[in-house]
């Protein structure tokens, strides 16, 4: 180490004041790049967080030598940085050689306290670097490349969202064309007709997708106004916009679907209940679609995490490239250093000539070190740029053949037996492109790292190069003059540093090693909370679609009068919808994951930063004495401190974000059902008008009229006769009426009073429990805290709600099917007495008819008040010679 004041400030001053004023830009700039503050020179901040920590912690210990290099008070030094608009000041995450300064702290202790004065609020608002694909962030100027790289995957996200937006768009227009292709073929509607209903739909989807990008591109444009620069509280609100606006654009699509198929049935004028198949085959088909969709979704989203890891590996390889060279150099000089101390002590030479030579080496060395690093980063800029360029045209002859190969696809006549076969091979299609262009990319990315790694491999070789060839001229040339040495005692002294430099440059090697182990190993914690929050999310979106169908199995069972084919397309076209909104909010949560990843990036890797300085720190100088021993242990509570309240954080940061989760879940679902409640409705329209149709038809509304007719031209029928038909059948309506309240009465009590028997058992079981329980809680005399109690009192009352909601929902059907089975017997005394009077008056008549003896049990009476009087107003009748032919029975 150092054993003069002088040597230490020469290193202090070169470190520090001498680069800072000779590199930096001029301060009209507003944003001060990584290579423009190339040469402020700092060790890690591993000694200095540490021992800083230390003395504050004991005041009372002095000073120790924790490690190599920290005897050298002019390697802590740490000259400020400049930073970005908004940017909080913070310790860098890795020493490299864009960054070899590292951010001053006001004090000590926010050198090692990662909660430190700076709020997170300040750190939302910090800005970095908006980039578009990964090459940029191998030259991206920002200390925040953990940003970045998540910002990329946010992008791969909504890209991939986009995608599969189109995907479903296209295979809904195609399908629906299959089927007005079949109808045109059967000569079912014309050709205009034909090509009119598909023009009309194309048109919807493109007018849906236009609002869609106008809604997010003035989402894009709100907020920071700095083109090259975001901010993470700028990316979540984007986000969080993103998400509404897709959302509504899915409810949109799935109005618009409808209105198209209820256009197509319309203008096709087919019959019910071929209008019926064709709407529950497309709703077949499109659950089909979403299956394909939210398939691929899920493998896609786990590549593009994948790929964010083999991101970090490549920029740490980069990175730990270019730390290497100053940590080295510094390593070399300081061997010099220490050399021309020994020297001085000798009294070979006075401090003023020792610091002058230093002086010389510092100032020719890291101007050339300046001169190769910024020709380095420039070269590294210019071929990712290339690279860059290149990839947009291939990328651009991609998406030209596969343009023209999904066309082809598309242009095929399918039948409507074949929809299948076409969906599983444009999805297929589909897929392999998509595949193509990412491994298109992926190749891209890891050529462009090899690339800048041979860069800074070459500025290595360089550096170390001009290094020696100073130290050459410095011992050989320059010491033989000043000191009167002979060459031969400085060949001795230049074998002496190139020995001494051997077993410093592997003690560094092995510290990069350790460093690269814990990376890795810190990735494969990242990973495991990668695969642990994945499988949170399914199984909430399982217990969410099974409460889901549930709940709609519930709605349709208690209409009951729906026939099995309206209840089964309401649960189709429920879980079609459902499958839509869960494969939309999955995705939203692996974006929320990345968000949250963001905003614990910073305490994250400072934390990591600190943990990983101890351990190297441990393993290279261990304790000798208790003082340093007791400095370790200090060191060690700290960090476990720290890791407590970052646990603590990480759980409320996602919290916070399961929590708006939960909010847009709830939007969604409102939407489902507001969406359900139309299609019930309709349901019921539709079911109410066949039945209306099927009820005149079985009245036989037609003889009726004849029959009144020819009972009051008949000259058989006498006013009086027919008027005491007329009261004798009414007289009879009123029996079988007040028959049918007694009943009716009867049986509403006697589900009252099972009713009450029930809810009396059930509460008399309840007391019983709790009486049980109460004991043996006693009996075992368990420890519960206020939290676990509360929990237990909730779930019994969910459970005792559930409870009661099925007793009241079970009480309820046994009603209806009561009051079903009354009134299915009212109706058939209705009908028989019916049709008595009519074979009585038809009789009377003397008009020819064949009356059913077992009428039907949906048959309701029909008013017969035209047969009170002859003088009634009658409807007009056919021609009376065709009076008989025509007819028919009710």
């Amino acid at each position: 180490g150092f054993q003069k004041d002088g040597s230490r400030r020469l290193l202090e001053s070169f470190n520090s004041d001498e680069k800072e004023h000779t590199f930096t830009k001029s301060e009209a700039e507003p944003y001060t790049s990584k290579e423009e503050i190339l040469l402020e020179e700092s060790e890690s901040p591993l000694n200095s967080n540490i021992t800083a920590f230390a003395l504050k912690a004991n005041p009372n210990t002095k000073r120790a030598t924790l490690g190599y290099g920290s005897s050298n008070p002019s390697l802590h030094e740490n000259p400020k940085q400049a930073v970005l608009p908004n940017q909080v000041m913070e310790t860098s995450t890795s020493g490299s050689l864009g960054s070899l300064s590292q951010g001053d702290k006001e004090d000590c202790s926010s050198c090692t306290t990662i909660h430190s004065t700076t709020s997170d609020d300040r750190f939302q608002a910090r800005a970095f670097l908006k980039v578009t694909n990964f090459p940029e962030v191998l030259t991206c100027e920002s200390f925040d490349v953990k940003l970045c790289l998540c910002s990329l995957i946010l992008k791969d996200l909504m890209l991939l969202d986009a995608e599969l937006r189109k995907e479903r768009h296209v295979m809904f227009v195609q399908v629906l064309k299959i089927y007005v292709t079949d109808f045109c073929h059967k000569k079912k509607i014309t050709d205009d007709l034909f090509k009119k209903i598909l023009l009309i739909q194309e048109h919807g989807f493109e007018e849906l997708q236009k609002q869609l990008d106008s809604r997010l591109q003035n989402s894009d444009m709100s907020g920071s106004h700095n083109s090259e620069y975001q901010t993470l509280e700028d990316l979540e609100r984007k986000q969080r916009e993103y998400s509404e606006h897709i959302i509504d654009n899915m409810e949109a699509f799935w109005k618009q679907t409808d209105k198209a198929q209820q256009a197509f049935l319309d203008q096709s004028k087919c019959a019910s209940a071929r209008a019926t198949k064709i709407t529950m085959d497309l709703t077949e088909k499109m659950i089909a679609v979403e299956s394909l969709l939210s398939e691929s979704q899920d493998l896609q989203a786990m590549d593009i995490q994948e790929r964010l890891f083999s991101w970090e590996l490549m920029v740490k390889m980069i990175d730990s490239l270019k730390s290497c060279i100053p940590e080295e150099c510094k390593c070399r000089l300081n061997i010099v250093s220490n050399i021309l101390d020994h020297l001085t002590v000798k009294n070979n030479l006075s401090v003023r000539q020792k610091e002058e030579l230093l002086t010389d080496l510092h100032k020719a060395f890291w101007e050339q070190l300046a001169h190769f690093s910024n020709e380095c980063i420039q070269q590294s800029k210019d071929l990712i740029f290339k690279r860059l360029e290149c990839r947009a045209k291939k990328r651009e002859e991609f998406q030209h053949r596969q343009k023209a190969e999904q066309g082809s696809l598309l242009s095929k006549t399918f039948r409507i037996e074949d929809v299948h076969d076409f969906l599983k091979a444009y999805h297929e299609l589909l897929e392999k492109h998509r595949q193509a262009q990412w491994e298109l990319e992926e190749e891209d990315d890891c050529e462009s790292t090899e690339t800048v790694a041979d860069l800074y491999k070459e500025l290595y070789s360089k550096a170390s190069h001009a290094l020696a060839e100073l130290v050459t001229e410095l011992f050989l040339q320059t010491l033989p003059s000043v000191t009167g040495f002979s060459v031969r005692e400085c060949e001795l002294l230049k074998e002496e540093w190139q020995e001494n430099l051997i077993p410093q440059l592997e003690k560094w090697e092995m510290h990069r090693q350790g460093r690269w182990k814990l990376f890795q190993e810190q990735l494969l914690q990242e990973k495991k909370l990668w695969i642990k929050e994945y499988a949170l999310s399914a199984v909430m979106q399982k217990h969410l679609s099974e409460k889901q169908e549930k709940i709609i199995q519930g709605v349709v069972s208690r209409l009951g009068c729906l026939s099995d084919e309206s209840a089964n397309y309401i649960l189709q076209k429920h879980r079609l919808l459902l499958c839509s909104v869960l494969t939309r909010l999955t995705l939203r949560s692996v974006g929320m994951a990345a968000l949250a990843r963001m905003r614990l990036s910073r305490k994250n890797n400072l934390l990591q930063e600190l943990r990983e300085q101890h351990i190297l720190q441990k393993g290279s100088s261990p304790c000798q004495d208790e003082d340093q021993w007791q400095l370790q242990k200090a060191v060690e509570s700290h960090i476990r401190e720290e890791e407590e309240k970052l646990k603590k954080e990480t759980q409320q940061t996602r919290l916070e974000f399961h929590q708006q989760l939960v909010t847009e879940i709830q939007e969604a679902l409102q939407f489902l059902q507001q969406h359900m409640e139309q299609v019930i409705g309709q349901t019921l329209l539709q079911h109410a008008r066949q039945e209306a149709g099927k009820k005149s038809s079985e009245d036989g509304q037609d003889f009726k009229e004849r029959l009144v007719e020819a009972a009051v031209e008949s000259v058989y029928g006498t006013s009086n006769n027919i008027n005491r038909l007329v009261q004798n059948y009414y007289q009879q309506l009123e029996e079988i009426t007040e028959g049918y309240e007694g009943k009716k009465l009867q049986q509403l009590k006697s589900l009252q009073a099972e009713r009450s028997e029930r809810n009396r058992l059930r509460k008399k079981q309840e007391n019983e429990l709790a009486l049980k329980e109460k004991q043996t809680k006693g009996l075992l005399n368990i420890p519960s805290t206020v939290h676990q109690r509360m929990v237990l009192q909730q779930k019994k009352v969910l459970s005792q709600f559930e409870l009661q909601q099925q007793i009241r929902l079970e009480s309820l059907k046994q009603k209806v099917l009561g009051l079903r089975h009354l009134e299915t017997e009212l109706e058939n005394q209705l009908k028989e007495a019916e049709q008595d009077f009519v074979s009585e008056l038809a009789a009377l008549a003397r008009v020819p008819v064949a009356v059913k003896k077992k009428p039907s049990k949906r048959s309701k009476p029909a008013g017969w008040e035209k047969t009170n009087s002859k003088t009634s107003q009658l409807p007009e009748s056919e021609d009376k010679d065709h009076s008989h032919e025509n007819m028919q029975e009710p």
